[in-house]
């Protein structure tokens, strides 16, 4: 899949300094995620119910 037309964001817990940001962008049926400091990294691509389990997970620590 060609990810160069999604529409990434980053989260509103984001700090304006850019520190360990990941930013996130939805396509249908996948969630993909980066380091918004590096934009040509590696992306991790998931179901979005692999992500809301992870986002539930994540707001517990």
């Amino acid at each position: 899949m060609d990810t160069t037309e999604l529409a990434w964001f980053k989260s509103t817990y984001s700090s304006s300094s850019g520190d360990s940001c990941v930013e996130v962008a939805t396509a249908p049926g996948t969630v993909h995620v980066r380091d918004s400091k590096n934009e040509q990294s590696p992306e991790l691509i998931l179901s979005p119910a692999s992500w809301a389990h992870f986002v539930s997970y994540a707001a517990l620590g």
